[in-house]
């Protein structure tokens, strides 16, 4: 696929001047990781569009730098550049365009073009550097550290702290891109995503666990060994629970600083899978215990 011929960040990111934040970050994730060096070791082609990807981004997930963009182009990206200033110089140059259209003398032009960039020459600060790191969800609960290949920094350890999930953000102060002209790197801006889990579904803080029970456990109760990411638990299935009911474990779910969610076991019924004549003339039997009918309330 041709690279964009230009590095206008919207061509790079393939969104449209319209595009949301959200859908922005979708496509930045998307492509970071298409051209994350992790994911293509040795391949310079690879490095140089996922710097652009990271540079784009950089732009268009900060409102204000992406306002100044749409405003000013290019020129905003440079360091130090005023937006406050430049829309006085671009004011001051439609004054004079009038001016001179009306046959006034301009004079001497005293506009320094130096006041864009805040007369700041000098030593600047880096841009910052945006990555995505994917995790199962027992690391995302228990923490964990990764190692990234970062452009112009190499290989970075980073922490995950307990308790992260998919859009948190972790920043590395001094971990981005160098300063120009000898300024101080920026940082390095780490969004986390957590991969779902086959078994498990995450709200917030809370888990929640299916969990497969028999006729008899439903009807009669009994207590289950219920796995949780502690290591098992006895659970007690109250007598009568219907299909889909949730039983709370409390402070079994996700722990984030000093507070910590709850694990739900979500009932699941599994019939007897084999014909028995006296559990069918049971459970034929049964239809006398129901207080009302099960479909009295079905309606479209």
């Amino acid at each position: 696929m041709a690279e964009p011929a230009t590095q206008n960040p919207y061509d790079v990111l393939g969104v449209p001047k319209t595009a949301s934040a959200d859908d922005i970050r979708k496509a930045y994730r998307k492509l970071a990781r298409r051209h994350h060096p992790d994911v293509n070791p040795e391949d310079k082609k690879a490095e140089d569009a996922f710097k652009r990807v990271s540079a784009a981004y950089e732009v268009l997930s900060d409102a204000k730098k992406r306002a100044a963009y749409d405003e000013f182009g290019e020129a905003s990206t440079a360091g130090g550049f005023d937006a406050e200033k430049a829309r006085s110089y671009k004011q001051w140059q439609d004054v004079r365009q009038q001016r001179s259209k009306a046959g006034y003398d301009q004079g001497p032009i005293e506009f320094d073009f130096a006041d864009l960039f805040g007369r700041a020459r000098g030593p600047a600060r880096g841009s910052e550097l945006h990555a995505t790191v994917q995790m199962e969800l027992r690391q995302a609960i228990e923490g964990t550290e990764v190692s990234l290949e970062v452009p112009g920094q190499g290989t970075v350890r980073v922490r995950i702290p307990p308790g992260a999930d998919t859009g948190s953000i972790i920043r590395l102060a001094g971990k981005g891109s160098p300063g120009p002209r000898g300024g101080p790197a920026g940082d390095l801006v780490i969004e986390t995503e957590v991969l779902p889990h086959p078994l498990v579904r995450r709200e917030g803080l809370d888990l929640y666990l299916t969990l497969p029970v028999t006729l008899d456990e439903a009807y009669n109760g009994g207590t289950v060994e219920v796995p949780t990411f502690d290591g098992p638990v006895m659970l007690k299935i109250p007598a009568r629970s219907q299909p889909g009911a949730k039983l709370r474990m409390r402070g079994k779910g996700i722990a984030r600083k000093d507070t910590r969610g709850d694990l739900f076991a979500v009932l699941d019924l599994r019939l007897p899978d084999r014909a028995d004549d006296a559990l069918e003339a049971a459970l034929r039997a049964s239809a006398a215990a129901y207080t009302t009918p099960v479909r009295k309330e079905l309606k479209l």
